[in-house]
C-alpha cells in the first residue's frame, strides 16, 4: 500500500508532461485563433488545459476539478504551489510571476463557475473497506482522536465557505495520492496545519478506504459548499486550521520581486 501512496504521489507531483502539453499546446492554438476577449475564462486556458473545460476535472484522475470549490480554497493552493507547500513545477512556473491579489481574482473565476459535476464511479474495495471508510469519514475515531471528515468538510461533504474544499466528485486515485502526500510530508499547508496532524493518525489501510468510500458517494442534490460549518460531531475535537490572508485590494499584477 504505501509503494501505491508514494506512486500516486509522485505521480501527481511529477505527472506526465507530455500529455498535459499537447492539451496546452492545443488550448494556445485555440486561443491563437479566437479573437481576443481580456476575460478571465481566456486568460485561464492554460488551467484548463489539464483541469478540463470550465475546470470541471480531466477523465485521468490526477487533475482535480476547480469550478465551484470555494474561492479561499482555491487562493491557498495556488499560493501553496507557488511557495513550496505543494511540489508539481509546471503549476509553480506558471503562476511564479502573478501577485497574491492576481491569483485571488483567478480563485474567485472558478468559485463562481456552475457546472455539473461526474457521476461517481462505481466502488472499487471490498464491503468492509467501504465501511472502515464511512466510519472514519462520518464519525471519526475518537479513541485514536480522528475527527470525522464531515467536521470540517461539510455534512454533505461538499465544502465550506471560505476555505474548505468538498471531497465528492474527486476519483479515489487522486484522493488516494493527496492523502498519500500529506503523511509522506510532499503537501502542507499554513500552520497551523491541521491536514498534516489528521493524516499523521491514518494508516494506510485508513487511506485507502476513505479514499474508496468517498469517491464511490453519489451527489447531494445541491453540490454547492455550505455556507457554515456543520454541527459539532460527538466525541470529535474541533481543529484550528491555518489559512493565507487575502492581498491587500491595489497589488500589482506582478509578484514583488525580493
Amino acid at each position: 500500500m504505501m509503494t501505491r501512496l508514494k506512486f500516486l504521489a509522485r505521480r501527481l507531483a511529477a505527472p506526465t508532461l507530455i500529455g498535459c502539453g499537447l492539451l496546452a499546446a492545443g488550448a494556445s492554438a485555440a486561443a491563437a485563433a479566437a479573437p481576443f476577449e481580456d476575460t478571465m475564462a481566456q486568460r485561464t486556458l492554460a488551467c484548463t488545459a489539464c483541469h478540463g473545460p470550465q475546470g470541471r476535472a480531466a477523465p485521468d484522475g490526477y487533475y482535480p476539478r476547480l469550478a465551484g470549490k470555494p474561492a479561499g480554497y482555491l487562493y491557498n493552493q495556488l499560493l501553496n504551489f507557488r511557495e513550496g507547500r505543494r511540489h508539481y513545477g509546471l503549476m509553480t512556473r506558471l503562476i511564479d510571476p502573478l501577485s497574491d491579489a492576481y491569483l485571488l481574482e483567478m480563485a474567485q473565476y472558478f468559485a463562481t463557475l456552475d457546472v455539473p459535476y461526474p457521476a461517481p464511479l462505481p466502488p472499487q474495495a471490498p464491503a468492509a473497506v467501504l465501511r472502515r471508510g464511512e466510519q472514519l469519514v462520518m464519525q471519526g475515531d475518537s479513541g485514536r482522536k480522528l475527527p470525522a471528515c464531515i467536521q470540517c468538510h461539510g455534512q454533505a461533504m461538499t465544502g465550506v465557505v471560505p476555505a474548505v474544499p468538498g471531497l465528492l466528485g474527486l476519483p479515489r486515485d487522486y484522493l488516494n495520492a493527496q492523502l498519500g502526500a500529506w503523511k509522506a510530508g510532499q503537501r502542507r499547508a499554513h500552520a497551523p496545519d491541521c491536514m498534516q496532524d489528521i493524516v499523521s493518525r491514518l494508516s494506510l489501510e485508513d487511506i485507502n478506504a476513505v479514499a474508496s468510500w468517498v469517491a464511490a458517494q453519489p451527489l447531494p442534490a445541491d453540490t454547492h459548499p455550505a455556507s457554515s460549518p456543520p454541527a459539532a460531531v460527538p466525541g470529535n475535537e474541533v481543529l484550528r486550521c491555518g489559512s493565507a490572508p487575502l492581498p491587500v485590494a491595489g497589488t500589482p499584477e506582478t509578484k514583488a520581486q525580493p
